[in-house]
């Protein structure tokens, strides 16, 4: 049986700032009714709408692919041809991309998403791309992924994984970051950037945070029982730093729960809302959160708010780390940022410690505490507690078995 396809295409302008500047922008406007003309009179049953003044859309329908990617062709070779405007010949610079899929396999709004990112896609590769959706992409439908978010934590889709920070000086492990996952049921896994920005876009963030909260300050009950009283660290969306209702319940939850909680904070989530994010932070440290400021380096580094901040730790990206060992500049920033924030009177963490080579470099430098596949890459809650009991053995003896002593790739088969 043939399967029959559709087809979802985008043709951008990418010389129009230039064309509206010599035609002017009632003939520039034109620009994109010109491309529905001539791709229409291409290809017969095609539907094209302008959808903005240097972007097309066309939707067809085939029996097959190849005949989908034969269309594609006609049209991107149409589209080479010059164009007629005021009496003059134009070339048009035209950027076009394009997603299908067998016609009931996808959703129209992940097709015209895909078409998209394709879009994106032929921007930055200068090049004609066509996704198969059939094939299977990383992209996830957005609009069903936010539908879905919210019963995941009621469903149990949601779990964590913990991977710890290891002070250097003493060898031990000081404290952990919770990332959370998500087990979708058809999806699969899903990863903390494929949703943590539809959270924070559908006003779900605080729910999301909450839960994480909850099952952090449950999880160090485990861990305190066993003799394994650890700071624990989550992040903490911008979006929440201005929110009076989530600081509150938060305060309230780690005064409750006697934990030792610490929220990872980035620079540029202060540099929104400086005022009731600095205030807000300080009711957090009030209560005894460790606040740490995450992937620092990464944004706008602004001295003029670490300074106000009542952060004890900061954490340099691991941007930065990952060539420490290749780079001539970046040992340069990195020494520097220790330094200035031992000044302020913060421990350092450096993200993305995967060599012993950065970690030997790091130690000298004065780093206080690492993080990375090095050490252990993120683990359930329960490889964690068999992890912390191996090493607390470990750690006391004359450290040859230690941690620091394992290859990257023991733990990333671990």
């Amino acid at each position: 049986m043939t399967v029959a396809w559709r087809v979802v295409a985008l043709a951008e302008i990418a010389n129009f700032a230039g064309l509206r500047r010599h035609l002017g922008r009632l003939c520039a406007d034109r620009l994109s009714t010109a491309l529905v003309d001539r791709a229409t009179g291409c290809i017969a049953g095609l539907r094209a709408t302008a959808v903005a003044r240097s972007l097309v859309e066309f939707e067809l329908g085939s029996t097959d692919l190849a005949a989908i990617e034969t269309a594609v062709e006609m049209l991107r070779v149409a589209f080479e041809a010059p164009f007629e405007f005021e009496g003059e010949r134009h070339k048009l610079e035209i950027t076009f991309a394009a997603a299908a899929a067998p016609v009931g396999s996808t959703e129209d709004v992940r097709l015209v998403e895909e078409a998209e990112g394709a879009l994106e896609q032929a921007r930055a590769e200068f090049r004609t791309v066509l996704r198969d959706l059939s094939a299977g992409t990383p992209a996830f439908d957005r609009l069903s992924l936010i539908r879905d978010l919210p019963d995941a934590i009621a469903r149990g889709e949601m779990f964590l994984q913990y991977q710890p920070k290891v002070h250097v000086r003493r060898q031990e492990i000081a404290s952990a970051e919770a990332l959370v996952r998500w087990q979708h049921p058809r999806r699969g896994l899903i990863l903390p950037g494929d949703f943590i920005t539809l959270a924070e876009e559908s006003r779900q963030i605080d729910a999301l945070t909450l839960w994480t909260l909850d099952r952090v300050i449950a999880d160090q009950r485990i861990l305190r029982a066993e003799d394994r009283d650890l700071t624990i660290f989550i992040n903490i969306s911008g979006q929440l730093l201005g929110d009076a209702e989530f600081v509150a319940s938060a305060c309230r939850k780690v005064r409750e729960g006697g934990a030792r909680i610490g929220f990872e904070i980035t620079e540029t989530a202060v540099i929104r809302d400086p005022q009731s994010a600095i205030a807000n932070l300080r009711k957090f440290d009030e209560v005894g959160i460790t606040i740490a400021i995450d992937d620092y380096g990464a944004g706008l580094s602004s001295l003029a708010y670490l300074k106000e901040l009542p952060a004890r730790e900061l954490k340099i990206d691991k941007m930065f780390i990952l060539q420490l060992t290749s780079s001539n500049r970046d040992p340069l920033i990195v020494r520097s940022t220790i330094d200035l924030a031992h000044a302020l009177e913060m421990e350092v963490t450096a993200e993305g410690v995967e060599t012993q080579a950065a970690l030997a470099l790091l130690t000298v430098m004065g780093c206080d505490m690492v993080q990375g596949y090095l050490l252990s890459r993120p683990i359930s809650i329960e490889a964690f507690r068999a992890f912390l009991r191996d090493d607390k053995l470990k750690l006391g003896g004359d450290g040859r078995d230690s941690m620091f002593k394992r290859p990257a790739s023991f733990w990333r088969t671990a």
